[in-house]
């Protein structure tokens, strides 16, 4: 009789189904990311999990999702191969991808978000949490070499369902818990007389910020739904979102834009006259604000960090939450006092409680969005200053990036290394019509970063998600990182002809 029963490794799925771990959990095309595969990768991290003694079968296991046409049959995948490992699947429904990582902290469960956070809707992704936080790198090994066993009759020759797979009804823990942890730590009314233009967009984080903002006394002027997916991108916002929050700005009297990412575990925060702030510059407003001591960022975030002087101890890592968590991790061993974390695109991590006034805001080592925009609003309440005017507290450093879609990773990788390989000569030889002069430094902590002697920054690497090539740039002004980005753009693309 034929085996009934199908065994892979999920090291050889990954070659064959093209879904493989970037910097930020599995992602992948949506329709490669088949009930078959969501089901492998779901069953290979709770077994790894499992042998790891990290949970036993009858514990729950919380699952949320964003608003991607692809995410509802990925759910349910995920919460067939939950239940069929002996695990309560709960239902967290549409909240924000920090919401799911701080229930499942606050009791210890694992946890999954079905989302692509900020990549557009043809693809999609599964965040995985252990119970004490994200999957690290290590974690990640140790899931590829997961061998799962499961049901052929599962799914047809295509790896889709047979049958539906069943969700519990949604259960609202986890937004009701994260909305309590804003309202819990800041006073109660601390926002009153605030007015916040809120773009919603198809953002799953929307229907939260509005509670909590409002919550904390602001008057919340909701704005942008769309019930089709937006794939904003906080490290490079659309033009259309550009001009969209100029005319808002123009036709209200604000104090502050909030939005984030699909998935809301990155803010998108503009000030009282429509221009989007930077998040490595809101990263650095964030944890002056919660008086961190030590802050950890990888080495695309802006410079200003350092030159600021506002903190104890800086880190620089790869580009990527785990990065910057082991990071975190790393200071908090050597004794560090409030260890905090952000990336490029303004995701915000604590590694510890953090207490004001008899309040705790309880530690969440994972990309938050929420926490940014209360943070840079309460920043400037407190000094009596608009939101613009806090940028002035700041060394006058300036960032500009953008990236080059379906850009083949394996070339991204050839011409950056190729570069490298050249040294200090052939850089300056390549960038020799840019007039940033001789070369300063050359980082490949992540990428390829290189200083120049003027100062002027300019950093080349592949992302870890999606077939995209980004470039990140520094200069002493607006216009000059603007101008040295298009630049560099422009030489990019030249990369995509054939020699």
């Amino acid at each position: 009789m034929a085996d009934k029963n199908e065994q892979l490794t999920i090291a050889d799925l990954m070659q064959r189904c093209g879904v493989g771990f970037g910097t930020s959990g599995a992602r992948g095309l949506a329709q490669c990311m088949t009930g078959r595969v969501c089901y492998a990768y779901t069953t290979a991290f709770l077994q790894y999990l499992e042998k790891a003694d990290e949970i036993h079968p009858g514990d729950e296991v919380l699952v949320g999702e964003d608003y991607r046409p692809s995410t509802p049959r990925i759910m349910a995948a995920c919460a067939g191969a939950i239940r069929d490992m002996g695990y309560l699947p709960i239902n967290g429904g549409n909240v924000p991808t920090p919401a799911v990582a701080n229930l499942g902290l606050r009791k210890g469960i694992a946890s999954l978000m079905v989302t692509g956070s900020h990549i557009p809707d043809d693809r999609n992704g599964i965040k995985f949490n252990k119970p004490d936080g994200e999957i690290l790198k290590a974690d990640e090994a140790g899931i590829r070499e997961q061998v799962v066993i499961f049901p052929k009759a599962l799914f047809d020759e295509q790896g889709m369902a047979l049958e539906a797979f069943d969700l519990p009804p949604v259960d609202s823990s986890a937004e009701r818990r994260y909305v309590s942890r804003y309202l819990d730590f800041f006073s109660p009314d601390c926002l009153s007389g605030s007015r916040v233009l809120l773009y919603t967009h198809s953002s799953v984080a929307a229907d939260v910020l509005l509670a909590i903002f409002e919550g904390l006394g602001a008057e919340v002027m909701p704005v942008g739904h769309s019930d089709v997916f937006v794939p904003v991108d906080t490290e490079a916002v659309r033009s259309e979102d550009v001009a969209l929050a100029r005319q808002w700005a123009q036709d209200e009297s604000l104090d502050i834009i909030v939005s984030t990412d699909g998935d809301g575990d990155r803010p998108l925060v503009g000030d009282e006259c429509g221009n989007w702030m930077r998040g490595d510059v809101l990263g650095v407003l964030t944890a002056h604000y919660l008086h961190a001591d030590a802050v950890v960022t990888p080495v695309s975030s802006n410079s200003v960090l350092e030159r600021s002087a506002w903190f104890d101890r800086t880190l620089r890592t790869r580009i990527g939450s785990p990065y910057v968590i082991a990071g975190m991790q790393q200071l908090v061993q050597e004794g560090a006092h409030n260890v905090v974390g952000y990336e490029a695109n303004g995701g915000f991590l604590t590694a510890m409680d953090i207490e004001r006034k008899g309040r705790t805001l309880p530690a969440l080592p994972t990309r938050d969005a929420a926490i940014v925009a209360l943070s840079v609003l309460m920043l400037a309440r407190r000094q009596g200053r608009t939101v613009s005017e806090l940028l002035a507290d700041l060394p006058q450093r300036f960032t500009a990036s953008d990236r080059l879609k379906e850009f083949p990773p394996a070339v991204s990788q050839a011409r950056i290394s190729e570069l490298a390989e050249g040294g200090v000569e052939q850089v300056e030889a390549v960038f020799e019509h840019l007039a940033l002069g001789p070369v300063d430094g050359l980082d490949q902590t992540d990428g390829l970063r290189l200083t120049f002697a003027n100062g002027e920054v300019v950093h080349l690497r592949a992302s870890g998600n999606a077939p995209e090539l980004r470039c990140y740039n520094e200069a002493g002004s607006a216009d000059r990182a603007s101008e040295l980005n298009s630049a560099c753009m422009a030489l990019l693309e030249s990369w995509r002809a054939p020699e």
